[in-house]
């Protein structure tokens, strides 16, 4: 009979396949991710990778018991996590890009495949000694929270997303605690350090260039209204991607339009509205063809609600020739991105199951996070999509469904009568919406891992 600890770290025969098909071991040789001696890298990574399929953090789990002699003692596990060296953004790199790989060999060649970059709170509000901790300001409660900013960007094709790449950023001048001294300046540790001090676009373009640089190819970025500025949008199209992103209300920024400069709010008095878009009548659509300060040519979508008219949201492509229904429909890709920050959140236990000091240990731990849901989401993709079973099915099957216009729309339209119902200043995302479309997607899951995350088994 096998000794517990043991027991626990038998994965499921479905998960082992899936671990050995993704090449786990293999991604963390190449990121130098690897130990001359005692527990191998793999079974560390592999027994903080289980935690959330058996409901425990580090500290809840019975297995860390000193006095087991097959048991890795917890000194182990926070050096195996806080080790500078190892290159965990060449791991995650190198993970996702072979899934991608994997995912678009089961789509046509004209599908659209898309980069989405956001940001959320990575919040430690009872951390005092916590490495490079600041105050950064949340959108959603309006406040000064203690923690980070976790700026993430992902790949999406309309059905599977991807988490690509990470930072962990944090205000310089609000900081709270220093940069640790004793880090060596050659690590890979260091260096994300310097990267988490250092402004948020410059940020988005480094993880947009290390990105494409690993082979992962899309043909957009997709932006809230926070990162869709004149600046970054030039730098990301000197990268050969498009731009398609919300667009902030504000006085401050003009746009070129008949050889005037027009604030947004003026811009939308020009643009002849489509009334007939929606079929449930909701709104209007419109758009108008301006240039941005730098003479980069794009057009804007407005999305106007039927019964409020003053109330509106505007959408930015810098692919003029995209009709304003497809702009909508690929913008309602980014929905993904904010269903997996609540999937780690809610699910996978990000930023629950260790509370480290050590800035390495938060990047290796959210690395390990970001590889469930990888692992998830692959899960899905082979749960759904006949094309994974085999030939005679890729040759004979139709595509898993992409994004349609109608879905978009809903999505933004809540987005409108948020604004509407709580008179918030700034455009949000609607809880409830993505909560929804979160549950719809851990139910096509797999059941044995829907056992394993302790959702119910019954089919729809």
């Amino acid at each position: 009979m096998l000794p517990p600890f043991k027991k626990f770290m038998l994965l499921p025969k479905e998960m082992q396949a899936t671990f050995s098909e993704l090449k786990i071991s293999s991604h963390l040789r190449q990121a130098n991710i690897k130990k001359s001696k005692g527990f191998s890298c793999l079974y560390l990574f592999t027994l903080i990778f289980l935690l959330t399929f058996h409901h425990r953090t580090w500290f809840q789990s019975k297995f860390c018991d000193r006095k087991a002699s097959d048991l890795p003692g917890k000194d182990v596990v926070y050096r195996f996590l806080s080790t500078s060296t190892y290159n965990w953004r060449r791991f995650l790199l190198s993970l996702s890009s072979y899934v991608i790989s994997l995912c678009t060999k089961l789509t046509t060649d004209d599908r659209v495949n898309v980069l989405i970059v956001d940001d959320s709170l990575f919040e430690r509000h009872r951390s005092k000694k916590v490495e490079l901790l600041s105050t950064v300001y949340d959108h959603v409660s309006h406040k000064y929270l203690k923690g980070f900013q976790l700026l993430t960007l992902g790949w999406s094709d309309g059905y599977s997303f991807i988490p690509c790449n990470f930072s962990l950023m944090v205000s310089a001048k609000k900081l709270l605690v220093n940069l640790s001294s004793e880090i060596d300046k050659r690590s890979s540790g260091y260096k994300r350090r310097i990267e988490a001090l250092i402004d948020k676009p410059t940020a988005t373009l480094n993880l947009v260039k290390q990105t494409l640089s690993q082979g992962i190819a899309a043909d957009y970025l997709l932006m809230d209204s926070w990162f869709t500025e004149a600046p970054l949008i030039k730098e990301v199209m000197n990268e050969g991607l498009d731009v398609i992103g919300m667009v902030k209300k504000t006085s401050k920024r003009f746009y070129q339009y008949k050889g005037k400069k027009f604030p947004l709010q003026t811009l939308i008095t020009h643009c002849n509205v489509n009334q007939k878009i929606f079929s449930h009548q909701e709104g209007s659509l419109g758009s108008i063809q301006v240039k941005l300060n730098n003479g980069i040519p794009v057009k804007i979508v407005f999305i106007r609600h039927r019964k409020y008219k003053t109330e509106w949201l505007a959408i930015l492509s810098t692919n003029t020739s995209l009709s304003d229904e497809e702009i909508i429909r690929i913008y309602g890709y980014r929905w993904d991105i904010e269903v997996f920050f609540k999937c780690n959140k809610s699910h996978l236990k990000l930023n629950k199951e260790f509370q480290c000091r050590s800035y390495d240990s938060m990047i290796g731990h959210t690395t390990i996070v970001f590889t469930r849901y990888i692992f998830l989401a692959w899960e899905n993709r082979k749960t759904n999509d006949p094309k994974t079973l085999g030939m005679i099915f890729y040759d004979y099957c139709s595509e898993v469904k992409d994004v349609d216009l109608e879905t978009a729309l809903k999505g933004l339209l809540t987005m409108v009568q948020e604004i509407i119902d709580l008179g918030e200043r700034e455009i949000t995302i609607n809880t409830e919406v993505v909560k929804k479309q979160l549950d719809n997607w851990m139910m096509t899951l797999p059941n044995y891992i829907k056992g394993l995350l302790g959702f119910s088994l019954c089919e729809s």
